[in-house]
């Protein structure tokens, strides 16, 4: 994975060169894990920043805590790593200050992301100098996976099947949603595992799967992103997992979604669910290479309506290093599809705050349709 974050920054620093852009500053994660394939743990929450700097005609540095500079140099394939400590003159402010040097004519940074403190030091420091936004031209980069990145995610599709499997197994009259919420855990836990050694950069890959499990059981598949609970399961409950936070891999992230019925349910909620499976299957059916996005998001629309439901839930999202990336499957996106983009594609129906119905996998286009991500079986499923 090292070399091909080398070939992106590479690639990248000849846009910039092409574009005329003197120095990209980036702080997202997801951005520096992409060309320098390393990632943090204590991250911004802290106000702990770290910087990828990349010019077009030099070799990037990394600017990251001192505490972390070890196994950073170990994780990335950038030379040029820069520690900083928490007081005196080598605090964040001082290194990225010279690691600037002369300022430029515009300083390129994500715009959307970069954290507060980060942007304030900035207009503060470089008042004078333009701030531009990097980010587009990085997310077009990032739009098309190679086949590395796609054998990735495929393991990463591995990993979240064997996470609901678990979570489907640990459904029972009685039992607590937490319970399934550490049955999933485990189970990606020690699948991911097996795509790992104890060697080179690897060695730094954590298998653990962890995050707030979202999980919704009862009336509450109304809601959206509740996290699991105390809450008993009780028979006939519908109850839904979503992976979109917890099935991941080496920085990729997928999103996948089930329903599940405990033994039982009632024709209204099997009726709803099957709507959601029914929209989901159309927009998968109507993805190729050259559509636009927002002609799969019609096609779950219609099928919604043809249903006697309507639907503002957006039909997809592409995936990648981060949790949202561009283009997504939503009316008004007119981008072109193309053979390598990555999507998590959804089906979802709420009615009344009281019953929801909810379906989501992870796919690859390809030049006559696409590829499935993640695999679990497409059908009202009961445990």
């Amino acid at each position: 994975m090292l070399e091909e974050a080398r070939a992106r920054t590479s690639a990248l620093q000849d846009r910039l060169s092409a574009e005329g852009i003197e120095l990209a500053i980036f702080t997202d994660e997801s951005s520096i894990a992409y060309l320098a394939g390393f990632w943090g743990y204590l991250s911004i929450e802290f106000g702990r920043p770290t910087f990828l700097l990349v010019r077009p005609d030099e070799e990037p540095a990394v600017i990251t805590p001192l505490m972390e500079s070890e196994m950073v140099s170990k994780m990335t394939w950038v030379a040029n790593v820069r520690g900083w400590e928490d007081s005196g003159p080598n605090r964040w402010e001082n290194v990225l200050r010279n690691a600037i040097g002369k300022a430029p004519d515009a300083l390129w940074i994500e715009a959307d992301s970069v954290p507060a403190i980060v942007r304030n030091f900035l207009d503060d420091q470089y008042s004078s100098v333009p701030l531009k936004n990097i980010s587009r031209t990085l997310g077009e980069m990032r739009m098309i996976k190679s086949s590395a990145e796609i054998e990735v995610m495929k393991q990463a599709g591995q990993i979240a099947g064997a996470m609901m499997a678990a979570a489907h197994q640990s459904l029972e009259i009685g039992a607590p949603e937490y319970e399934s919420a550490l049955a999933v855990m485990a189970a990606g836990t020690r699948q991911a595992a097996g795509f790992l050694t104890a060697k080179g950069w690897e060695a730094f890959v954590s298998p653990l799967i962890h995050n707030l499990q979202i999980m919704q059981s009862g009336a509450d598949t109304s809601m959206v992103h509740r996290r699991s609970s105390t809450k008993l399961l009780a028979k006939g409950d519908p109850v839904y997992f979503c992976f979109c936070n917890m099935a991941q891999f080496k920085q990729y992230k997928l999103g996948f979604d089930r329903m599940f019925f405990v033994q039982e349910a009632s024709d209204e909620a099997v009726k709803i669910q099957q709507a959601a499976i029914d929209a989901q299957q159309v927009a998968l059916r109507s993805i190729r290479a050259g559509v636009t996005a927002e002609s799969v998001a019609q096609a779950a629309n219609d099928s919604y309506a043809e249903a006697g439901y309507t639907s503002g839930y957006r039909t997809g999202r592409s995936i990648g290093v981060a949790y949202l990336e561009a283009p997504e499957l939503k009316i008004g996106d007119k981008t072109v599809l193309q053979a390598g983009m990555t999507f998590a594609v959804d089906g979802g129906v709420t009615v009344d705050g009281r019953l929801g119905g909810r379906i989501g996998d992870s796919i690859v286009v390809t030049e006559t349709g696409f590829e499935y991500l993640t695999n679990y079986p497409r059908t009202i499923l009961y445990a």
